[in-house]
């Protein structure tokens, strides 16, 4: 007879290695396409000059293809996250990796304004408009239950840490190569990312056996549903919030985000701070360092957004930022003083920290549409950052300065603060045809 032997004991005390979840791989390569997207947006604004003295181009007409590109950037989102539902992750960003090297390539054989509009403006636009915080939005929301919070704030800063990354390499490219060298520098970035999104990101936990991160044993978190319907999804998804409150308050409320940040202080900062006797270079540096704290808050908003009522997040914020506007115009001076070190600490902390809370109260109000109906809030946060920019721009050849526009941007952000207050989750009543069949 073989003679049975017990198997060896195991040792509790020895540790048990644990194995790393593929979310975080995921969210690793999603956060390396969303520092690509970033840079490439921000390369338009190194390249105007060169542009403007090789061709001859108004800067009127180099900034048309730059605002086709922001306005893209807002308008393509939630078409794409209803692509990303339809066709899958993979598939949609890689596709805009590739929209992205096209532009950023072909502008080195343009000879006419048409084709800066056509590249940069159009296949640019599209391609990180794809990736845009909807990205964001679809990543968490499939791969995280746990942490969820977190990892929206660390993906979110992603842009901020783009900025920082590609504007200084961009910048001294074009000073010593010429303007040429970044954009074949951008291109080849963009199709170097692509195969780690293809080999690193899967559109559901499911697809590779496993459920979201943080998930409880037998939740639909991280699994694969069939969906129907690509672009035309996103509309029937506005149609569907558009019906709801809780969606014009947030969109309302992102549209004073996107105005009191890229529309105002974003454009309009350094040519305000030069009115002062500031020079443009120490400005522009103060705008960079609310770049660097912008990544400090927005994680800190995402580590707070597990923790606390998204809406009491979003009424401090904007609150803040609206009397902070309100101290700016005082702030002003030829050097830079003790007190506008605060505010641009500030500011930065509380850029774009609404970008959390507002995720997850789309994801709580509006479901399996959520990162859509997100999509379609962050648009209106392009709309309100485009309108601000051309409306400071006014105030200030009319007036002579840029005060009322601080004012009034400050006003506006504690209507937000109070609109986000108004935020209610409502339970809708029994329609008659529900009744008749409990009946």
């Amino acid at each position: 007879m073989t003679e049975l032997r017990n198997p060896a004991p195991i040792d509790a005390s020895t540790p048990v290695r644990r194995r790393l979840h593929p979310a975080w791989l995921v969210a690793a390569t999603a956060f390396v396409a969303l520092i690509g997207a970033a840079g490439f947006r921000s390369v338009p604004s190194v390249l105007i000059d060169p542009l403007h003295q090789e061709f001859g181009w108004s800067h009127a007409t180099i900034g048309t293809a730059v605002s086709l590109n922001v306005l893209l950037y807002g308008l393509i989102s939630p078409f794409a996250a209803a692509l990303m539902d339809r066709f899958g992750i993979r598939r949609v960003v890689a596709v805009a990796l590739v929209l992205i090297a096209a532009g950023s390539g072909l502008t080195v054989f343009m000879t006419q304004p048409w084709q800066l509009l056509a590249t940069w403006g159009l296949l640019v636009g599209l391609g990180v408009g794809s990736m845009s915080m909807p990205f964001v939005a679809t990543i968490t929301g499939r791969w995280f239950v746990r942490q969820r919070g977190l990892v929206t704030g660390v993906l979110t800063a992603a842009g901020a840490t783009g900025q920082l990354v590609f504007l200084p390499l961009v910048s001294a490219l074009a000073q010593a190569h010429g303007w040429r060298t970044p954009s074949l520098v951008v291109a080849a970035t963009a199709l170097a990312v692509v195969p780690l999104v293809l080999l690193f990101i899967r559109d559901y936990p499911s697809d590779v056996d496993e459920s979201a991160y943080g998930a409880e044993p037998g939740s639909p978190a991280g699994v694969r549903v069939r969906v129907t319907g690509g672009a035309s999804r996103a509309l029937a998804v506005l149609s569907r919030v558009s019906w709801k409150p809780q969606f014009w308050l947030l969109a309302a409320g992102f549209a004073v985000c996107g105005a009191s940040t890229n529309g105002l202080v974003g454009t309009h900062f350094v040519s305000a701070a030069h009115d002062h006797g500031m020079p443009p270079t120490t400005a522009a540096g103060l705008l960079a360092t609310v770049g660097v704290f912008d990544v400090v808050g927005t994680i800190a908003s995402g580590w707070l957004t597990d923790r606390l009522d998204s809406r009491w997040l979003l009424v401090g914020y904007y609150s803040l930022r609206g009397l902070s506007l309100m101290v700016l115009p005082m702030l002003f001076a030829p050097h830079t003083q003790p007190s506008m070190w605060v505010f641009i600490v500030f500011y930065g902390l509380d850029w774009i920290a609404t970008v959390p809370p507002t995720v997850a109260l789309c994801r709580k109000f509006f479901g399996e549409d959520g990162p859509i109906a997100f999509g379609w809030v962050f648009a209106s946060h392009q709309i309100g950052a485009a309108l601000a920019a051309t409306g400071a721009g006014a105030i200030r050849d009319a007036r002579g300065s840029y005060d009322l526009a601080w004012y009034l941007a400050g006003g506006l952000c504690l209507v937000a603060a109070l609109m986000s207050a108004a935020i209610r989750a409502r339970t809708p009543r029994p329609s008659a045809v529900d009744g008749a069949v409990m009946a």
